[in-house]
């Protein structure tokens, strides 16, 4: 147990670290991940407002019936999908990928490739 709470707190310092660099303006958003042990979640965020413009995750009801699991890569890249779809509804083009101090690896570089493939750029 003291190990995973170790591990959660280098995330939070390496997230931190980047988060000085990492920040969206209202014509460029920053996508935000945050991978929990069973979902995921995606939002896409203006922080000069202080808003979340666009937001989707293993919870949302449209990919209820699509997910055999929550955990695996497939629900990742589904979730990228429909956040790259509800951005280009409200007409984002362009984000600022902010990966939440994990490794660009797994479930969130599925997130990151399912959100290229509807059509964001990063």
């Amino acid at each position: 147990m003291l190990k995973k709470v170790e591990k959660n707190k280098r995330r939070i310092k390496r997230h931190r670290r980047a988060r000085q660099k990492i920040y969206g303006t209202p014509a460029k958003p920053r996508l935000n991940v945050y991978r929990s042990n069973n979902h995921i979640y995606a939002q896409i965020i203006d922080d000069i407002a202080g808003q979340t413009l666009v937001a989707a995750s293993t919870l949302d009801r449209e990919l209820a019936g699509k997910l055999s699991s929550t955990r695996n890569k497939e629900a990742a890249r589904l979730v990228g999908k429909l956040v790259g779809k509800r951005a280009l509804e409200k007409d984002i083009i362009e984000v600022v990928f902010d990966r939440g101090g994990y490794i660009y690896h797994g479930r969130v570089k599925e997130l990151a490739e399912g959100a290229r493939e509807s059509g964001l750029k990063f």
